[in-house]
């Protein structure tokens, strides 16, 4: 028999029953859906956590104290604040491996300028801060290393403080209090949006680091050090070398722990998408039920099928027909169901991708492979529940199956 008569012959069954083929199909059409929407969702979030991760900075690198112990009882990393500006200097005058080195000091102060107040973070940070987290500036200028040396009561705020305090005007050259201490806005960084955290970047001003722990934490020691290394292959040589650096600083003897940790931005990426990954895969194997289920409903129609038209099989076989012509019949029909089931199913997660980006404001990505996958899957899961419904019809007896009422 022609392919192009089993096929005809397929869809005039499927046909046939329009509403008992569409929910044989719906376990297919389901699985599919389900599976693509799932990993689109997967891979959105990705790239989501990666475009994230980049925001941070470029070929970032970033030090963190050490964890103290108190009576053998580890207090925890960052318990030890054993970061100063002597190990920040030594970095910056002897890591050739590095482009820009500023310390981090945070304090939390109720901002109160333009409309009104505002709770935020006071991050001082050194001149290099901007090229390290490469965030260009709306408005205005950085601090120089002169106001960073004078503890200049200036100071670069985020968006969410512009809208906050000062929506609809311009806040560079107005005033705003931290703590009672009257600084000057001279500059307006550009949107970055959340971390990878859930941590809204925007909301935050800088100042000179100098000013940040003298003026207002109160704070001797540095909370982290951030770095950026000259090239992305020399980010694993730059934070060695950092290590060996740091370890001269604190006069650590061979064999001793570090009391510092540091972190490179592929080991901040890395973490964050194989647990992304995890979690997709998760639920892809979830959602690939629905795809053996739909099988099932495959395989049992299939079997009402063949009872139904014992006849047909019992006059085709007396006319001709082959045991191998009425086994690939029935299983053409398998397989057209299925993947007649598996395009609706890519339809409906295309769909679904445009749900979920209204409804979440994260874009599922939907790849050309995983849209591939899914619909062979589907034509494989036809052929593997077709095979036996189409096997026993291609074992009948053409005298029973004629005399079959």
């Amino acid at each position: 028999m022609k392919w192009q008569n089993l096929l005809r012959v397929a869809f005039k069954a499927i046909a046939r029953n329009k509403m008992r083929s569409l929910l044989t199909m719906l376990g297919i059409i389901i699985g599919v859906g389900s599976v693509i929407t799932m990993v689109a969702i997967g891979e959105g979030a990705q790239a989501q956590i990666e475009r994230q991760i980049n925001s941070l900075g470029t070929n970032l690198l970033v030090v963190f104290p050490g964890a103290s112990s108190q009576g053998g009882v580890s207090m925890g990393g960052g318990s030890n604040t054993r970061l100063s500006l002597e190990d920040v200097e030594k970095l910056d005058r002897e890591a050739e491996l590095l482009s820009g080195v500023s310390p981090m000091v945070r304090a939390g102060v109720q901002a109160v300028g333009g409309i009104g107040n505002w709770n935020t973070a006071v991050q001082g940070v050194s001149v290099d801060y901007l090229e390290i987290r490469q965030w260009p500036l709306a408005s205005g200028e950085m601090f120089t290393t002169s106001e960073v040396r004078g503890q200049a009561k200036v100071c670069v705020i985020g968006q969410t403080v512009v809208t906050n305090l000062f929506p609809d005007q311009d806040p560079v050259g107005q005033q705003l209090r931290l703590r009672n201490v009257p600084f000057k806005i001279i500059g307006v960084l550009t949107g970055k949006g959340q971390s990878a955290g859930g941590v809204d970047q925007d909301d935050a001003i800088l100042t000179p680091y100098t000013t940040a722990m003298y003026r207002l934490s109160g704070w001797r020691n540095i909370q982290q050090i951030l770095c950026s290394a000259v090239s992305a292959d020399q980010l694993v040589p730059a934070q060695e070398q950092i290590r060996t650096l740091l370890r001269e600083s604190h006069k650590l003897q061979e064999g001793e722990d570090d009391n510092f940790t540091i972190r490179n931005q592929t080991d901040l990426a890395s973490t964050a998408q194989e647990a992304t990954r995890t979690m997709t895969m998760l639920l892809a194997a979830i959602a690939s039920v629905s795809l053996v289920v739909g099988g099932i409903g495959i395989m049992n129609i299939m079997l009402v099928s063949v009872t139904e038209r014992t006849r047909e099989i019992g006059i085709r076989m007396a006319i001709g027909a082959r045991s191998g012509d009425i086994l690939t019949q029935f299983l053409v029909e398998a397989v057209t169901l299925s993947l007649s089931g598996g395009l609706i199913g890519i339809a409906i997660s295309f769909i679904a991708r445009y749900l979920v980006s209204a409804l979440s404001g994260m874009t599922p990505l939907i790849s050309i492979p995983t849209v591939i996958v899914a619909f062979c899957f589907s034509g494989a899961v036809g052929v593997f529940f077709g095979f036996y419904p189409a096997r026993k019809a291609a074992s009948l007896n053409p005298i029973d199956a004629l005399r079959y009422e």
